[in-house]
């Protein structure tokens, strides 16, 4: 099973930009994509990624916002988060991930540390 681990989250005032990179243990032949998760709320799917990166996906939410993208050499994905908004405040998941019925999953059952990104008005 690959294993995924998330960094690069932080503090940042309301406008600015982080990027957030996951890195896996191996290289992961499979769609990724990240999910977040607030306080007291669901986790929720942010963006995705095809296998070979001709195909992206987002959560209406964050469209023209943040870009997810990916380096299959490095075996590392990234998403690049601008125009940070307090509501993009949680913690944020990298996964392998498939959709059916529209919707995104992780492939897998079990899910990383995360990274903590918080956003102050």
């Amino acid at each position: 099973q690959v294993q995924l681990v998330e960094s690069g989250g932080g503090l940042v005032q309301a406008g600015g930009s982080l990027r957030l990179t996951c890195a896996a243990s191996e290289r992961a032949f499979s769609n990724m994509g990240w999910f977040r998760q607030a306080p007291g709320v669901e986790r929720e799917f942010v963006a995705a990624i095809t296998w070979n990166g001709d195909k992206t996906f987002y959560a209406d939410t964050v469209v023209g916002r943040f870009t997810i993208s990916r380096d299959n050499i490095k075996n590392t994905m990234y998403l690049q988060m601008n125009s940070l908004k307090p509501e993009d405040t949680a913690v944020y998941y990298c996964a392998q991930v498939f959709r059916s019925d529209g919707i995104w999953y992780n492939l897998q059952t079990s899910w990383g540390q995360g990274t903590q990104v918080t956003v102050s008005s």
